[in-house]
């Protein structure tokens, strides 16, 4: 254990949350306010009318779990140069403001911040399915294993 003399801060008030710090309970309610969500069967319907599906779970989760079919795969590290039209990284498909972008995760946590994320990039259409893959998984639509 490091004391506090020798890391030179005080451990007295260590505890409390620093001044106009949020907990990620309060990042993610602010984060979903933002958004108008979109349930599975929802989610099918945007994809047939052009929207596009970012699965952001990391490789290990979609080996375990399967994928989308149809789903574009970007890691959450990269996901904000890959999609924004101002940016030399992004892909091929992310040149509009007003592409439709629904993004997953496993259970719609981190998606919800990634869509949040997204629309300050100005993609005012970003959101994300609620309940993630699971909900997709749980409602009966299509999955595949990961390749």
């Amino acid at each position: 254990m490091v004391s506090a003399s020798v890391t030179g801060a005080s451990l007295i008030g260590a505890d409390a949350p620093p001044p106009g710090s949020a907990g990620i309970a309060e990042i993610l309610a602010g984060a979903r306010a933002r958004l108008r969500r979109v349930g599975p069967h929802e989610t099918a319907e945007a994809l047939e009318r052009g929207a596009v599906l970012i699965d952001i779970r990391p490789a290990a989760q979609r080996a375990e779990f399967g994928e989308i079919p149809g789903a574009v795969i970007i890691e959450r590290n990269v996901l904000e140069w890959r999609l924004d039209p101002r940016s030399d990284a992004r892909l091929p498909f992310a040149e509009s403001y007003d592409l439709e972008v629904i993004v997953t995760c496993q259970e719609g946590y981190t998606s919800s911040l990634a869509a949040a994320a997204l629309q300050d990039l100005g993609l005012h259409r970003a959101t994300d399915l609620a309940g993630g893959f699971a909900a997709w998984r749980d409602a009966g639509l299509p999955v595949r294993r990961a390749d």
